[in-house]
């Protein structure tokens, strides 16, 4: 299948969704699939408001409709709904090609943690993206149900992965192993919707290390001057300091998912954070992680948990197995509207009469 996803968020961006979906193009690529990636990469873009590090594409309308035109794809999923995922989905709905979208972020909490924007204006306007939708990829059973409350309709299961090969149980970092225990990690981006002052303001015996980047990182040196801020840190040095800590605390109380706890979990470490969507779905309590109202006593239960156990529990997470749901949740591109997506507005219109009276024909 030729399978083309678009994404504003993407390389060299580093968080939960560019993740999941460089991780999901590979996996797919490896099972005979083409993937196209959609991206902002190359494009003139803009910064961001408030969040510089990602760079939204201007005017990518025309950009989008050369891909499309030169891949042919049999299935068009949209990962994200900024620019470019609203040029792909305007480009769809001309055609009337069906497409699937994705909901990796909790844009509503994350826009009303900076402007005071209500959640229900935002909820509405994402409602009305992704209502067009054939169906709606979410990361949960949670999720699920919390966008089936607000008035979201055919949603789809796509849970997440682990990679085991990279992430495993390694020797600890040199350079956090000397740190005074117990070792508490927090891995992602510093920034405002990531809780991270629920956790750097715990008075704890040990050490908190910061493990990422993002625009609240100098703030937050300033204000915890006992915490560690390594930046970010990829493949296997991520690994090793991984491998350090005693517990991955995670204090977000807005992801959707979360793969650096389940990251932590294949390195054997367990998770300490909030009982909210994401952890809830991810964390099975007192085995791989302890989840608590009161995040102090989180992480205290879970520094006695048992490692191996830890490691052993991520197995469940398969990119294969992820892979699989994502596949079944496409919408197909019937033939005869593939060839729409090559076609000027005024040769769509002919390709839709045609369309009609080949059916009609075939009915009779």
């Amino acid at each position: 299948m030729r399978i083309a996803l678009a994404s504003d968020a993407w390389a060299p961006q580093t968080n939960g969704v560019v993740t999941t979906l460089k991780c999901t193009a590979e996996t797919l690529t490896s099972l005979g699939h083409v993937v196209r990636i959609i991206s902002p990469q190359g494009l003139s873009c803009f910064a961001c408001p408030s969040y510089p590090e990602i760079r939204l594409a201007l005017w990518p309308g025309p950009y989008v409709a050369r891909e499309l035109k030169a891949f042919r794809p049999h299935a068009i999923h949209i990962a994200t709904e900024g620019p470019l995922g609203l040029a792909v989905r305007r480009y769809c709905r001309a055609r009337r090609v069906p497409f699937t979208t994705s909901y990796h972020t909790r844009y509503p909490e994350y826009v009303r943690a900076r402007w005071p924007i209500p959640l229900s204006a935002s909820y509405a306007w994402l409602r009305r993206f992704h209502g067009a939708a054939t169906r709606t990829f979410v990361s949960s059973a949670t999720l699920e149900a919390q966008l089936r409350g607000r008035g979201f309709e055919h949603l789809h299961r796509w849970q997440r992965g682990v990679n085991l090969r990279t992430f495993r149980p390694l020797p600890p970092h040199p350079e956090l192993s000397r740190l005074p225990r117990p070792l508490m990690a927090c891995v992602g981006r510093l920034a405002i919707e990531k809780n991270l002052e629920a956790f750097l303001g715990l008075d704890l015996p040990g050490t908190k290390v910061m493990i990422g980047d993002g625009p609240e990182r100098q703030t937050l040196e300033a204000r915890y001057p006992g915490a560690v801020f390594t930046g970010y840190r990829f493949g296997e040095e991520l690994v090793h300091c991984l491998s350090a800590a005693d517990v991955l605390v995670f204090p977000s109380r807005t992801d959707t998912f979360g793969l650096a706890m389940i990251e932590a979990n294949a390195c054997g470490v367990p998770v300490a954070a909030f009982p909210v969507p994401g952890p809830l779905d991810v964390i099975e309590q007192d085995v791989t992680g302890v989840l608590h109202d009161d995040l102090a006593e989180a992480i205290r239960s879970a520094l006695r948990l048992d490692r191996r156990t830890c490691a052993a529990r991520a197995a469940r997470f398969s990119w294969h197995a992820a892979c699989a749901q994502f596949l079944a949740g496409l919408a197909p591109i019937p033939l005869a509207l593939r060839a729409t997506l090559a076609a000027s507005r005024s040769s769509v219109i002919i390709a839709r009469i045609t369309a009609r009276r080949q059916t009609s024909g075939d009915a009779n």
